[in-house]
């Protein structure tokens, strides 16, 4: 049996490590109830440290675009894996509240800057015609994580007690994500002032991230992050708890989660296919106009039972905007630095997406409701639609060809 080839390799590598890192963001929620209860933590310390572990992804993103432009994914990602797991590791011996703050507001935050910067970059690398469909297949297995792991996370605290679960989960990780990088590779990895180019530095296009950063498109996207990510991080958080205040069950409105995951898998599938026939821009404008909408219907709903068609709509715009923005970025300003303006753009989106989940939280304490944070939402929604919109409808590389 030949081996796969080595682009086969890289998106197999790189849907896997999608979902072992996001599955294991999204299981850290899973530990919430048990840390409150046997070490007496608030929620608010513990979303401190998730807020924290965004910002920390957003900062070393930057640094890891950087790395991969130069040397490529493998060992960016054997280093993120090394911390991912040693945060992980950290918090099974845990016992003051600094602990947690450093094992993951910091060492997992960056574990996870890599996540998308990295693998993405490599996947766009491998696939100039078909980076959309190739980008929405690896995102679906972030979608896959937050399905799998918060079940296995709850199943082992049950066998073994939290400590042994984390630990556990810990050495899995490490072992997984360091095998996982060793099948990753840049195909136009930029390592033009440093040693040996290799044999594929042919087909290294676009522009240096000095040029991308002097003309307006790029902060343009960046702007883009920064209003559309808090919803990313806002709503799957709030959502349940809202869909309670409307009168739904516990196990009903997990449902409404699980609507919402199942349509952003068909969301990043179907967008990936699109940005490749219409175009980023395009696409970009269309999943914007869709989140505000969500977010304007989520505002003016009072039937429980009408939060089924707000999440499906939601869904697919969440899982969408996951996959357009880097696509976007290597129609845009080719990949040359494709991993350093993706991670700038990334940073920009971590900024406000770290402050959402706590702005909803103190506005429902205030208000007893989420109104006024889905209207904050939506106005933020529907700046990006405009910031879209004004994006040029011909990319920055072919107007410098």
């Amino acid at each position: 049996m030949p081996s796969p080839s080595p682009r086969v390799r890289v998106v197999t590598a790189s849907f896997l490590i999608q979902g072992i890192v996001i599955g294991m963001m999204f299981g850290y929620g899973v530990f919430f109830k048990v840390l409150e209860e046997e070490l007496g933590w608030s929620r608010t310390l513990l979303s401190s440290a998730s807020s924290l572990a965004v910002l920390a992804m957003g900062v070393f993103a930057v640094v890891a675009g950087r790395l991969t432009d130069r040397f490529g994914p493998r060992w960016v990602l054997v280093f993120s894996g090394l911390s991912t797991g040693i945060g992980y590791f950290w918090m099974s011996t845990m016992g003051s509240p600094w602990q947690l703050l450093v094992g993951y507001g910091l060492l997992v935050g960056l574990g996870l800057a890599t996540h998308d910067v990295v693998t993405l970059s490599a996947v766009s690398s491998w696939y100039p015609r078909q980076r959309g469909l190739m980008t929405g297949i690896v995102k679906t297995g972030s979608a896959c994580g937050q399905i799998i792991v918060p079940l296995l996370v709850t199943f082992l605290i049950g066998l073994w007690g939290w400590r042994d679960a984390l630990a556990f989960l810990a050495v899995t990780a490490t072992v997984l994500l360091v095998v996982l990088a060793q099948l990753m590779v840049r195909k136009t990895v930029a390592l033009v002032n440093c040693g040996e180019p290799p044999e594929t530095l042919e087909g290294i296009d676009g522009l240096s991230f000095q040029q991308a950063s002097r003309r307006r498109t790029m902060w343009k996207f960046c702007a883009i992050q920064f209003c559309f990510l808090p919803s990313m991080m806002t709503v799957p958080l709030h959502i349940v708890p809202h869909a309670t205040d409307l009168g739904m069950t516990k196990e009903l409105a997990a449902t409404v989660l699980a609507s919402l995951g199942a349509a952003s898998i068909a969301g990043r599938l179907t967008v990936g296919h699109l940005v490749d026939r219409f175009g980023g821009r395009r696409i970009l404008c269309t999943c914007l106009a869709a989140l505000m909408a969500s977010l304007i219907i989520l505002r003016l709903v009072g039937s429980p039972w009408l939060l089924f068609p707000v999440a499906v709509i939601y869904g697919v715009a969440h899982g969408g905007l996951f996959t357009v923005v880097s696509p976007s970025v290597a129609e845009y300003f080719g990949m040359k630095s494709h991993g350093a303006i993706f991670g700038t753009v990334v940073f920009f989106g971590t900024v406000s997406g770290a402050a959402g989940p706590v702005v909803a939280g103190m506005l429902f304490d205030q208000n007893g409701n989420y109104e006024t944070a889905f209207i904050i939402l939506a106005i933020l929604a529907s700046i990006g639609v405009l910031l879209a919109w004004s994006v040029p409808k011909q990319a920055e590389v072919s107007a410098t060809s």
